[in-house]
């Protein structure tokens, strides 16, 4: 069997390490990278690769900084390329990137069968270019591995069991992941306080949004009078401080962006987590810690629902309050699998008839 997998973002990288080092103990499959260079930077190097276990991509397209509809197209073309080149028996993709999008488009045209990992996510908010890769992705994919029961529910409840594909609840890969990488764990050069909060703000709705970016900033400088606060500061958000010229509390911390062993080491010493990213708000339930989310809606509802996740928006007195009376219990021990969701994704690729 040969598997073409396809990946553009850094957390794809980390996801397919999980899986990739599960295919490469199979004697019987083989796999090909494909990086399209959606997300590319100088870490993407020889040593990024061996520190973090991946193996190499095969091909590199070259492919980012563009507008979603340019990039998307071009990594169509290229992408059907490789496919014409490798002839694979699946194509594998990951997310909800337009990488994902890209790679998903490409191979149901030549009528390769896809396999989704991350399948049936859903956040409810169609402004999303996320929330349409996830529901396009799905809907030509042949096996749709779900890591929750909520995503196998979304997947039902929008009729993909009168489709022609395979609905598989493998768990959750990120979490096998985490749990893997976590003894490889780097402390950051940094100075932390035992108790500091580890915080992260990038998305475009908070971002390219002056009144929920400057009330989110308000709301932590508040919360730096009691606590350390930690920020990796994205570009973007750097970009947009400068410009409006916020005044930051000295005790907000602010980093470059680390790479995710440092990121891995910060979760797991942190006392909370406040966030905007969706894989963040996983990571921290992984290693027990509480999470703010900085969101008005969350593709992974089962984490408030059991109590691990708050939704605060940008709103700076909900922040606030819930910074002050969270309190941590989570109703479920374990929400993403047993931490075998890579096994279970081969299993199912193997003896798919």
């Amino acid at each position: 069997m040969k598997i073409v997998t396809i990946l553009g973002a850094r957390p794809q990288f980390i996801k397919a390490g999980t899986l990739s080092r599960t295919i490469a103990s199979h004697p019987t499959i083989q796999e090909v990278i494909v990086h399209t260079g959606q997300h590319y930077d100088a870490t993407m190097s020889d040593i990024f690769f061996e520190q973090m276990h991946i193996p190499k991509p095969n091909y590199f397209l070259g492919i980012g900084g563009k507008s979603h509809g340019a990039m998307t197209g071009q990594m169509i073309e290229k992408i059907e390329e490789v496919l014409l080149r490798e002839e694979p028996d699946w194509v594998l993709v990951y997310g909800d990137t337009d990488s994902t999008l890209a790679g998903a488009l490409a191979a149901s045209k030549l009528h390769v069968k896809i396999a989704h990992v991350e399948a049936g996510l859903r956040s409810f908010n169609m402004k999303m270019p996320e929330e349409i890769n996830r529901i396009v992705t799905d809907r030509v994919s042949t096996l749709l591995f779900c890591p929750t029961d909520t995503a196998v529910q979304n997947l039902k409840n929008e009729g993909f069991e009168t489709f022609t594909c395979k609905i598989v609840q493998s768990g959750d890969v990120m979490y096998e992941g985490a749990l893997f990488y976590r003894q490889y764990a780097q402390k950051p050069i940094l100075h932390v306080k035992n108790d500091f909060v580890l915080c992260t703000i990038h998305r475009a709705e908070n971002t390219e949004d002056n009144t929920r970016l400057k009330s989110i900033f308000e709301a932590l400088n508040e919360i730096a009078k009691q606590r350390q606060i930690v920020l990796p500061i994205h570009p973007r958000t750097r970009n947009v401080l400068k410009a409006q010229k916020y005044q930051l509390s000295p005790n907000i911390t602010l980093i470059e962006p680390v790479g995710y062993l440092e990121m891995i080491w910060l979760i797991d010493h942190c006392s909370l987590v406040m966030t905007d990213s969706g894989g963040l708000q996983k990571e921290a339930y992984f290693f027990h810690k509480p999470c703010m989310t900085l969101r008005d809606e969350t593709e992974w509802v089962e984490l408030v629902a059991c109590g691990a996740n708050v939704l605060v928006g940008a709103n700076k007195e909900t922040i606030i309050s819930t910074f002050s009376n969270f309190t941590f219990k989570p109703k479920v021990a374990n929400l993403y699998g047993e931490n075998n969701a890579s096994t279970l994704i081969i299993q199912a690729l193997v003896s798919y008839a």
